[in-house]
């Protein structure tokens, strides 16, 4: 059976998933580069935009977790770029160039429809309209059995959790304060939503953390 997974989203000490001001030339918002620092040397980072050898170790082993056994991904519009309100620029395919690294059909949460746009790879956006069950739906038909991930941003994230939806969420704890931004948890009591911490470990550049949501 398909599970909803959310692997290496990295957040603040204080809770922030993006700094504020996200725009074209920073998409991650003011000091959210920061909160990926973890993340750029590890090997499957590396690897994944083609460029040197990469680090090992614990870093690298929770990276390498999220790319396995998976049939589609799911991600929010802010994730897919920066543009707002009804696809104008039909030329905006994502950040990532003509082969995304997702080798998988990919369901973007939009407002707007949009037509299917398939890049190198394998990897094909699909863009839904009806919602975070609709893209679930979608991505377990797509996924033929194997696991789903939710890639966010925050706020598909916070969605999927108020909905018990995510079945399994590792976050990058940074050791950096971002003071405002995109807060992952605020107003939602993960307990009550059956979310209970399962692992911890720390490296020397974040501390990785499991949540598993009771079935």
């Amino acid at each position: 059976m398909s599970r909803l997974r959310v692997h290496a989203f990295s957040i603040s000490l204080d809770g922030f998933g993006a700094g504020p001001g996200q725009r074209l030339e920073d998409p991650l918002g003011r000091g959210g580069e920061s909160l990926h620092e973890w993340v750029f040397p590890t090997h499957t980072f590396q690897a994944i935009h083609g460029k040197g050898a990469g680090t090992k170790g614990i870093d690298d082993d929770f990276a390498a977790r999220g790319f396995e056994n998976l049939g589609a991904w799911i991600m929010g519009r802010n994730m897919f770029g920066p543009i707002r309100g009804p696809w104008q620029d039909s030329t905006w395919k994502g950040w990532w160039g003509e082969n995304p690294p997702y080798h998988t059909p990919v369901f973007v949460l939009t407002h707007h429809a949009r037509a299917p746009l398939a890049m190198n790879g394998d990897t094909e956006f699909r863009f839904v309209t009806g919602g975070i069950h609709a893209a679930l739906e979608q991505a377990k038909a797509a996924a033929g059995g194997k696991d789903i991930r939710l890639g966010g941003g925050v706020s598909a994230i916070r969605q999927y959790l108020e909905a018990r939806l995510v079945d399994e969420l590792h976050l990058a704890l940074a050791p950096v304060l971002l003071g405002a931004g995109e807060h992952l948890f605020a107003g939602l009591d993960l307990r009550a939503l059956g979310y209970e911490c399962t692992a911890h470990v720390p490296s020397a550049a974040a501390t990785h953390v499991t949540l598993t949501r009771e079935h």
